[in-house]
C-alpha cells in the first residue's frame, strides 16, 4: 500500500464529531458557511434573543435559524445584526457634542485632567475610512485627542462583539438547541504543494498543504472544518474585506488526516482533527504526502503566443508574429493516477519545486507555478522556469500576400542549440494564426497537429548540438 492510499485509509476512520460543535465549510473563494448551536428557552408569545458569537463579516441575509430535528417551527419576526462593538472610537461617536474629561499624564506619571468638547469623533464603522477627531479645548480646535477620554457608564444598548438579535414568536413554551447557519467573508483556504526531487532523475516526493486563513473578526476554537474545492456561483456584493494582515503563522505538520469525496459538482475535503483558527492567523495542515511520483522534465519552446485570432489586421500585418522569445521553458509533467502513487483530486494551488543538491545535501528552490483543480486521471503540467543552457532563435524568412487570389504564404526558421552535457528533446510549438484554412507545404521535420491552429515539432539535440527547423505555411480564405 503506497503512502497516499494509507493517508485515505487513516482519514476514513476519523471519529465523527457530535452535533453541537461549531463547524465550518470553507470555500476557496474567501468565504465560509458557519454552523453553530444556539440554546433557546422560549415562552409563549414574543421573545427577544441575542447571540454574540458571530463574525464581523457575516452576511445578515444568509442567516438560517432552525430546529435541526424539524419538530419546532421557528417564526422570526425580525432580525438585527450589529457590528458597532465597544471601542474608544465608538464611544466618542456616542458622545459627539458633549464635553468629557481627558486624562493627561506627564513624564513622571502624574495625572491631570482637561475638559474637551467632542466636535467630531472621527469614528466610522467601515474599516479604513479614517478621519481625525476634532476636540474643542479652551475655545480652540484640536485635530487629536488631548489625552485619554473618560466616558460615562455604559448603556444597556452597548455590545462588545458583533451580535445577532432575533424577535421570535412561539405558540407555547419550548426549549431546544437551534442550529444557526450563515455565510461569512474573511475565511479562506488554498492548497499549496512542495515537490522534492533528487539532483538527477524524474522521481519526486509530493507534499500538499491546506493553508487556512482567518480574517473574519472571530476566533474559532476546536471546530470541525470541511473545505469545498471548485467555484460556486456568487453574486457580487462589493468588498467586505477587513484591513490588516494575517500576522502569525501556525505550523501544524500533524500526520496526514484529510478525507475527500465528490459532492454535487465539487469536491469536499474533511479535516479529521478539530482546528482552532485565531482571528488574524494563517494555519497549515498537511493533506497529502506521496512518494515515488514520476514527473517527466519537458523542454518547450513557444517563440510566439498568438492573440487576436482571425483578426483582419493580423491577417495582413507583415510585422505580426515576428517578435519572438529566445527562452526555452522547463516544464514538469506527471499523471494524477493511483499507478503514479497519487490518485486524489488536487485542488487549485501553488506548486513549488525543490531539488536536492548532492554537494551539501541542501534543498534548492527551482521554480513554482499555479495548477488548476485537477481530477483523478488527468495530467498536471507546470512551468518550473527557463532553461539556462538551451537557446532558441525564431525568425520569419518570407511573407507574401496575394490579395486577389485570397491567399498567403509565410516561412519561418527556428534555430535550437543545446549547451548541456546531456541530450535533450525540445518541443517547438508554432501557432498558425493568420487564418483557419492552412497547409504546411514544406518542412524540415515532422510535426504533430495538437489543435486546429497549432503544430508541434519534437527535436532531439545531442550535447553542444545545433539544429534548424524550417517550415512554409500556405493560408487560403476563399
Amino acid at each position: 500500500m503506497n503512502t497516499f492510499r494509507s493517508l485515505l485509509l487513516v482519514a476514513s476512520f476519523a471519529p465523527v464529531l457530535a452535533f453541537g460543535q461549531t463547524s465550518l465549510t470553507i470555500y476557496n473563494q474567501d468565504f465560509a458557511v458557519v454552523r453553530d448551536r444556539v440554546p433557546l428557552d422560549l415562552r409563549a408569545g414574543d421573545n427577544v434573543v441575542s447571540y454574540a458569537n458571530v463574525t464581523a463579516q457575516l452576511e445578515p441575509d444568509s442567516v438560517v435559524l432552525r430546529d435541526p430535528a424539524g419538530k419546532t417551527p421557528l417564526q422570526i419576526l425580525n432580525q438585527n445584526y450589529r457590528i458597532d462593538t465597544l471601542s474608544q472610537g465608538y464611544l466618542l461617536s456616542l458622545n459627539e457634542g458633549k464635553t468629557l474629561d481627558f486624562i493627561i499624564r506627564d513624564k513622571d506619571g502624574k495625572e491631570s485632567t482637561v475638559r474637551g468638547k467632542i466636535i467630531r469623533s472621527g469614528y466610522s464603522p467601515r474599516s479604513g475610512d479614517y478621519r481625525s477627531p476634532i476636540i474643542e479645548v479652551g475655545g480652540v480646535l484640536r485635530f487629536s485627542l488631548p489625552g485619554e477620554p473618560v466616558f460615562p457608564a455604559l448603556g444597556e444598548n452597548s455590545i462588545i462583539s458583533p451580535t445577532l438579535t432575533w424577535w421570535l414568536a412561539a405558540d407555547s413554551p419550548v426549549k431546544l438547541d437551534a442550529e444557526l447557519s450563515y455565510i461569512t467573508n474573511g475565511l479562506s483556504w488554498q492548497a499549496s504543494y512542495n515537490l522534492i526531487a533528487p539532483e538527477k532523475g524524474d522521481m519526486l516526493d509530493l507534499i500538499g498543504w491546506v493553508v487556512l486563513g482567518n480574517a473574519s473578526g472571530k476566533t474559532f476554537a476546536n471546530v470541525s472544518v470541511k473545505l469545498m474545492a471548485g467555484k460556486v456561483n456568487r453574486v457580487s456584493r462589493g468588498s467586505r474585506e477587513r484591513y490588516g494582515p494575517m500576522a502569525s503563522m501556525a505550523m501544524m505538520p500533524a500526520p496526514p488526516s484529510v478525507s475527500e469525496r465528490a459532492f454535487d459538482e465539487f469536491h469536499l475535503y474533511t479535516l479529521a482533527r478539530p482546528q482552532t483558527l485565531h482571528d488574524g492567523e494563517v494555519g497549515q495542515v498537511e493533506f497529502i504526502h506521496a512518494t515515488g511520483v514520476k514527473a517527466q522534465t519537458i523542454y518547450v519552446y513557444e517563440g510566439f503566443t498568438a492573440d487576436n485570432w482571425m483578426n483582419n489586421d493580423v491577417r495582413y500585418s507583415p510585422e505580426y508574429g515576428t517578435q519572438a522569445s529566445n527562452k526555452v521553458s522547463v516544464m514538469r509533467e506527471f499523471k494524477n493516477t493511483h499507478e503514479n502513487n497519487l490518485g486524489m483530486p488536487l485542488p487549485m494551488g501553488i506548486m513549488r519545486f525543490y531539488r536536492q543538491n548532492t554537494a551539501d545535501g541542501h534543498l534548492e528552490f527551482t521554480g513554482e507555478d499555479l495548477i488548476d483543480h485537477t481530477p483523478v486521471g488527468e495530467t498536471v503540467m507546470v512551468k518550473a522556469g527557463d532553461a539556462f543552457d538551451l537557446i532558441a532563435e525564431r525568425k520569419r524568412t518570407n511573407f507574401h500576400v496575394a490579395e486577389a487570389d485570397k491567399n498567403m504564404t509565410e516561412e519561418f526558421e527556428i534555430k535550437l542549440r543545446n549547451r548541456k552535457t546531456e541530450s535533450v528533446e525540445i518541443r517547438v510549438i508554432e501557432h498558425l494564426y493568420r487564418w483557419f484554412n492552412w497547409q504546411i507545404t514544406e518542412k524540415s521535420d515532422e510535426y504533430l497537429k495538437t489543435d486546429a491552429r497549432t503544430v508541434e515539432f519534437r527535436v532531439t539535440l545531442k550535447p553542444d548540438e545545433e539544429k534548424v527547423i524550417t517550415y512554409k505555411v500556405f493560408y487560403d480564405w476563399h
